[in-house]
């Protein structure tokens, strides 16, 4: 098992990762910016280092401080949540080339992966169900190519960058007037936003639902899944709640998936979690992309299989085999989560600021993953998530109940947050009925 821990994020994931560790007696560096002194895992962590001011660059993206703090404390491995540098595949590699376990893939799958155009190919060949596309990078010198390839496709169509992710770089074309003008803006938002100007188009589904695979494997001919989960309930492509197992699929293209994803992973040599993320419609999978990371709604996984992601990402990089096999992992009743947000409910507008007051929920069935405690002061630097509520059930409506419940008790005060969005939505009877798509909440909000 490792030796030593450093813990390469900050806020609730940190805490996450901490407490797997403690769990497996391994000792923790918590490294942290200026502004992040006071946070929770910072002061439970076996060591501390600081690397640098509150901006993101100079500190959680910053590898040579990364890797130094590592390296002054003796850690053996880096664990780098999610967000920030986790899915770099240059970092991975620095990680590994300066002596220490990086707790994720290895860094061709990442590069592999992270190009949406060659994660699309690789899937195809592993059987994984696609979205009907360009089947590779749009040309950037045959605009008779392009259009020719959009009317195979058929109308509407979308155009994403290779190098894009969090809803960024991509425009949807309902009809060929739009298309080369559509094309050239893509492009350049691309370039300037990922240094990388390729594109590359999909049908656009009308529809669908956010449907994810969550999958583990140990890179030694091992690789499991734990199902599935819904994340359809989205603002500006960034997820407002998750729900474990996805609600009303068809059973036989779910069994179908589930097999194309784990096979899949046996024929990249997969190391470590990751999620298959699909489009959902119309009873057809259709895969988008993978992250090659622990992902901010893995909790509901966890409470509907029993399974401990975190734990099972650091037995791996230990170097020992899952410890579970497909046959041991089972559905247990029905989860969701509420991501909990620093922001004005009306403008989505951050909303840091000193707690009050904090009170999170508890009974049966209730988890609260956050970082949060009365006198923290939320910065105005990073992300907006402030915690994760999670309940679960025996089945859906009771799991959703609790949630109810859960959300009446949490309190958090001193700055806005988006509680009362949540309530809102939980008792929304579209999805209490479940199956909502992924254009529904912006819909609702008028957005």
């Amino acid at each position: 098992m490792l030796d030593k821990v450093l813990i390469a994020n900050r806020g609730e994931i940190a805490l996450r990762i901490l407490r797997a560790c403690k769990e497996l007696g391994i000792k923790t560096v918590a490294v942290h910016s200026k502004a992040d002194r006071e946070l929770m895992h910072v002061r439970l962590a076996d060591e501390a280092v600081c690397i640098g001011p509150a901006s993101s660059a100079q500190s959680y993206l910053n590898i040579p401080a990364l890797i130094s703090a590592a390296e002054v404390t003796d850690a053996s491995a880096i664990h780098p949540g999610y967000g920030f540098l986790s899915e770099n595949a240059n970092f991975a590699e620095q990680v590994e080339r300066s002596g220490f376990v990086f707790i994720g893939p290895r860094a061709d799958t990442i590069r592999l992966m992270g190009d949406k155009v060659s994660a699309i190919e690789s899937m195809k060949e592993a059987g994984v169900p696609t979205v009907p596309g360009s089947d590779g990078p749009l040309p950037e010198d045959d605009d008779q190519q392009v259009m020719a390839t959009a009317r195979r496709i058929g109308y509407p169509v979308i155009i994403k960058a290779a190098s894009g992710g969090g809803g960024r770089g991509m425009r949807v074309v309902h009809d060929e007037s739009q298309l080369l003008s559509a094309l050239g803006i893509t492009r350049a938002e691309a370039a300037a936003a990922f240094g990388d100007g390729t594109v590359y188009m999909e049908k656009f589904l009308q529809e669908p639902r956010h449907v994810e695979v969550q999958v583990l494997a140990d890179g030694q001919g091992n690789a499991i899944h734990l199902f599935d989960r819904d994340c359809s309930l989205q603002r500006r492509h960034q997820k407002v709640i998750e729900e474990a197992p996805a609600p009303q699929l068809d059973p036989e293209a779910r069994a179908q998936v589930l097999k194309a994803c784990t096979d899949a992973c046996l024929k990249i040599n997969y190391r470590g979690a990751g999620t298959f993320e699909f489009l959902y419609e119309k009873g057809q999978f259709f895969f988008i992309e993978m992250n090659t990371r622990v992902q901010v709604e893995h909790p509901v996984t966890e409470m509907v299989t029993g399974v401990d992601i975190v734990k099972e990402q650091l037995r791996m990089a230990s170097g020992l085999p899952l410890s579970i096999r497909q046959e041991d992992v089972t559905l247990n009743g029905h989860a969701f989560e509420c991501r909990i947000n620093a922001e004005d409910p009306r403008t989505f507008m951050p909303s840091p600021g000193r707690i009050t007051l904090y009170h999170p929920p508890g009974g049966l069935g209730v988890r609260m993953d956050s970082h949060l405690y009365t006198g923290y002061t939320v910065p105005p630097h990073y992300d907006s998530l402030i915690g994760k509520l999670i309940t679960w059930g025996e089945d859906r409506d009771i799991a959703l109940m609790r949630m109810r419940n859960a959300l009446e008790e949490l309190l958090v005060e001193g700055i806005k947050t988006n509680i009362d969005l949540h309530k809102a939505l939980v008792r929304d009877s579209d999805f209490q009925q479940g199956g909502v798509n992924i254009h529904y909440l912006e819909h609702k909000l008028g957005i």
